[in-house]
């Protein structure tokens, strides 16, 4: 199976919000086979289940759906037991390694929550079967239809109530929510849950928060239904294989001021503030001021979206009188972030791809220094050894 017409991308519109189901038939839609998909879930060893590929209609819009029929079961897994399905299906390596991080973001999101250790953590909902194969056959559809490059438009939340293993939780949930830091969100005016942990792990896994660049040519659609059928709005998502036209980038606000009476001592707590407020990333310059006093010009970028809540924090944080700002773009490489297992420890690690094909990869610092500790060795072998190992 190989993607039509070129188109590499994917788009994820989430406009009534995602769930692995909903994503599963979005990819039916755009041309996944559903032969593919019973031989796939028949290799992963689950048990007796029997796959539905259908059509259904949401106000309007034909759709793909997916609906599995399951064995009875009532195991509350951790982390370790289901990365030890995934490691042993029949997925691409690929596939395995977004199914592995999708996972790992649950944990992580459902540790902070409840406070506890992701070694800890009971995987209820998301543990079930039916959340191990909205994922893990998602990762491995995309990775049949050819997809290499991901965006997302804002992910709608909803508002309300859910009742989950836990009690009866606020809609976003918490761990849903935590999931999607980072990731633009939209849809609170929408009743009910849009957006479930699995399909908030699929699209940030995937996405990490990327928008779509300004111009892009739309090859394909495909809808995804969900379960319920409300009479306010189609509840399905959309997914749109395209091409990208030029270098991705993204759209940002350039913030900048200049400072002359900051003790410098004081800028690492400005930094930390503004980056709390929502900017993506905060610097501060010697400068050579006017009458030749000493400052700091600071920078910050910023989505649009949290633009007015980083400038606050820099009035808040700062003792400035005023800041400028203005639209920028970003180009940026290609990357996707993965799983390394270094002596037993998983440390993630994005990975780009240069312009002449060639990849680079770095850990992230905290797993670096987290690991390096435990096994009493120097953080710069870690970062060695792991750069060497996701390379």
């Amino acid at each position: 199976m190989s993607q039509q017409d070129g188109a590499r991308a994917l788009l994820f519109d989430p406009f009534a919000g995602i769930s692995g189901d909903m994503t599963l038939g979005a990819l039916l839609d755009l041309g996944l086979s559903g032969e593919w998909l019973r031989d796939f879930v028949a290799g992963l060893g689950l048990g007796d289940i029997t796959v539905h590929t259908e059509r259904a209609v949401r106000r309007g819009i034909d759709c793909g759906r997916v609906r599995f029929d399951l064995p009875h079961e009532h195991a509350h897994r951790h982390l370790r037991h289901v990365e030890e399905i995934i490691d042993r299906c029949n997925a691409p390596d690929r596939a395995k390694q977004r199914s592995r991080e999708a996972f790992r973001r649950i944990a992580v999101a459902e540790a902070a929550v409840h406070g506890t250790t992701v070694e800890k953590v009971h995987f209820h909902e998301v543990g079930a079967l039916d959340a191990i194969l909205d994922i893990v056959c998602s990762m491995a559809g995309i990775e049949a239809l050819g997809y290499e490059t991901f965006y997302t438009r804002p992910v709608a939340l909803g508002s309300g109530w859910v009742d989950i293993a836990h009690g009866r939780f606020p809609v976003p949930a918490p761990a849903t929510l935590r999931i999607l830091e980072g990731v633009p969100v939209t849809g609170l005016q929408i009743e009910g849950e849009c957006t479930t942990p699995t399909g908030a792990a699929i699209v940030a896994t995937l996405t990490e928060g990327r928008q779509p660049p300004a111009l892009l040519t739309p090859q394909r659609t495909g809808f995804g239904a969900g379960t319920r059928d409300p009479e306010t709005h189609p509840n399905c998502v959309r997914l749109v294989a395209c091409t990208p036209s030029g270098p991705p980038a993204d759209r940002l606000v350039l913030l900048q001021a200049d400072i002359d009476d900051l003790a410098p001592e004081y800028a690492a707590p400005a930094q930390e503030a503004i980056m709390a407020a929502g900017a993506r990333d905060v610097v501060f310059l010697p400068l050579a001021m006017k009458k030749g006093r000493p400052g700091l010009r600071l920078e910050a970028l910023a989505d649009e979206s949290t633009l007015d809540a980083v400038i606050a924090a820099v009035f808040r944080a700062t003792p400035t009188i005023g800041v400028r700002h203005w639209a920028v773009e970003r180009p940026h490489l290609e990357r996707e972030t993965v799983s390394v297992e270094w002596r037993g420890h998983a440390i993630r690690c994005k990975r780009v791809v240069l312009p002449d094909g060639s990849r680079r990869a770095k850990p992230e610092y905290d797993d670096v220094i987290r690991a390096a500790a435990a096994e009493n060795v120097p953080a710069w072998q870690v970062r060695l050894e792991v750069e060497a190992a996701a390379g």
